[in-house]
């Protein structure tokens, strides 16, 4: 996610090559007069019946575009993104919303690390006591580094990757098991890296062409994806033959059974205190909604025990006056377009009864669907959005990405020289660009990067955030910092063929910036 300022440098980098460029078309004469950010422009002048020193050429314009950028640093350090700020995709404004619908986990409830090694260990004992899978796969332990949320599974090849919003696959992180598969195996296996349409897969691995590629989207999914690469590598590792789709199928089966048999819900409830983080964060939230007379309701999967549980130690005994209806056990997705199953009203016990609803009552708690036929603006909860900010705010990050996005320009415009002499120097300059992409890579994750962007597209994870959700935050609690009448405009974007510059705001309306947050 480079800055506007690091595509100015860019910009500014590709402009110093093209008038470097002229210059030499141009024989002693000068292309450009005057100072530019990248230095001045020169001509390569050369006694007659002797040939340009090309490599001395080359590295003075390398080593103006470095100066050039580190006075760059400085300017977009002043200028860095609040970790707690709220972004858009699309112009909304509060003061149109009068109603505010809620998920539960990981919305209201915020869980703590340990919730996912619960998980795991769940599913994988699962897969040894009920599937029969060998009990030495027990050796593995949960790693939080090991995934990202938003990557693709073959589900027929066993592998796990990284794809952008074009369909194209990062080279070097596609993974089988817990290795990294070579970039010429992988270009070899799919005939490149693009991935068809036909081939890609709806959010649930659905394929018509029989070729399933399931995206991990939910959060809940990353032990799945990390249980499914540790007993890959099991199989793989000890020369044992078996059927992928089955492996897929028993995993995904176990981790649903750790959440329909009531296991995570048991372990939250039993030591609520070690799994929910922040209850005093939400509950300000809803305060200052219900302050503004705002109508809420919450919607979940979750059963009713559960949600209430959970909510009493968030909010109080008396959370439910806060909402204007709840839901449990919404089998969402389908629960916003299946007309079949009318609401159940659930006691406080958290049985089911049989009365018929004609109406919804504030106070009470239902079951089942609803159709909705209105228009929904949605706001999306990235909770790594956070760390990813704060990693992108780091004066190594902002330098690194900055001097990368200006050598890439050097290398655009400075192609045009074929000399055998000129390619020894560009070959160094896309070494040494190829290793930036893996530090910023690394920066994020070692194996998959960050959750928003490829080396230089946007994920495929992306592309689906910026479909669905007008606005994203990393928490609930991003609301605390803003009027309920406040206005989120997006920011112009600047495509291939626009100026960089377009997109910038003078520092004062460009919000919300680290700085500001931290002046109030």
């Amino acid at each position: 996610m480079a800055t506007a300022a690091a595509a100015a440098a860019a910009a500014a980098a590709r402009g110093a090559g093209a008038r470097a460029v002229a210059a030499l078309r141009s024989g002693c004469r000068t292309a450009a007069r005057g100072r530019s950010r990248a230095g001045p422009a020169r001509s390569l002048c050369t006694a007659p019946g002797t040939a340009p020193d090309m490599k001395r050429y080359l590295w003075e314009r390398y080593r103006e575009a470095k100066r050039s950028t580190a006075e760059l640093v400085p300017s977009i350090m002043s200028n860095l993104l609040n970790p707690d700020a709220i972004f858009s995709n699309n112009e909304m404004s509060l003061s149109d919303i009068e109603i505010y619908g809620f998920d539960y986990d990981y919305t209201l409830v915020f869980y703590s690390k340990h919730l996912h090694t619960l998980i795991f260990n769940a599913a994988r004992d699962l897969l040894i006591n009920e599937h029969r899978y060998p009990v030495e796969i027990r050796k593995y332990e949960y790693d939080p580094n090991f995934a990202i949320r938003g990557l693709h599974y073959d589900v027929q090849r066993a592998v796990l990757m990284k794809i952008d919003a074009f369909h194209y696959i990062q080279l070097g992180t596609v993974y089988r098991g817990l290795s990294v598969v070579p970039d010429e195996e992988v270009i070899e296996m799919y005939e490149g890296s693009h991935v068809p349409l036909e081939q890609m897969s709806d959010f649930y691995g659905k394929s018509s062409h029989g070729n399933t590629m399931k995206q991990f989207m939910d959060i809940f999914s990353l032990p799945e994806m990390t249980l499914l690469s540790c007993v890959n590598e099991y199989f793989l590792k000890n020369n044992i033959d078996y059927e992928p789709v089955h492996l897929y199928k028993d995993v995904k089966d176990s981790i649903r059974d750790v959440h329909t048999k009531g296991i995570m819900y048991r372990a939250i409830e039993a030591d609520i205190e070690k799994y929910i983080c922040y209850p005093e964060q939400t509950r300000a939230v809803l305060a200052k909604l219900a302050d503004h007379g705002k109508k809420m309701f919450l919607i979940t999967n979750s059963p009713s025990s559960f949600v209430d549980k959970g909510m009493r130690y968030i909010v109080g005994k008396d959370w439910r006056d806060l909402f204007d209806v709840v839901i449990v056990q919404a089998e969402k997705p389908n629960f916003f377009n299946d007309k079949r199953r009318p609401f159940r009203k659930v006691n406080e016990k958290g049985v089911l009864l049989w009365d018929k609803i004609y109406k919804l009552q504030k106070g009470q708690i239902y079951k089942q669907d609803l159709t909705l036929k209105h228009g929904w603006r949605t706001g999306a909860i990235i909770p790594e959005l956070r760390s990813e900010l704060r990693i992108m705010n780091t004066e190594q990050y902002i330098q690194t990405m900055t001097w990368l996005q200006t050598l890439t320009g050097l290398l655009e415009q400075m192609q045009v020289h074929r000399d055998a002499e000129s390619q020894l120097v560009l070959q160094e300059w896309k070494k040494e660009r190829k290793e930036m992409r893996e530090m910023t890579k690394g920066s994020f994750n070692t194996q998959f990067g960050s959750l928003f962007r490829t080396d230089q597209n946007p994920t495929y994870f992306l592309r689906r955030l910026s479909r669905f959700a007008d606005i994203y935050m990393a928490s609930l609690s991003c609301l605390l910092s803003y009027d309920v009448s406040h206005t989120f405009y997006p920011r112009r974007t600047p495509l291939q063929h626009e100026l960089p510059a377009w997109s910038d705001r003078p520092p004062a309306t460009r919000l919300p910036l680290l700085q500001e947050a931290q002046a109030k």
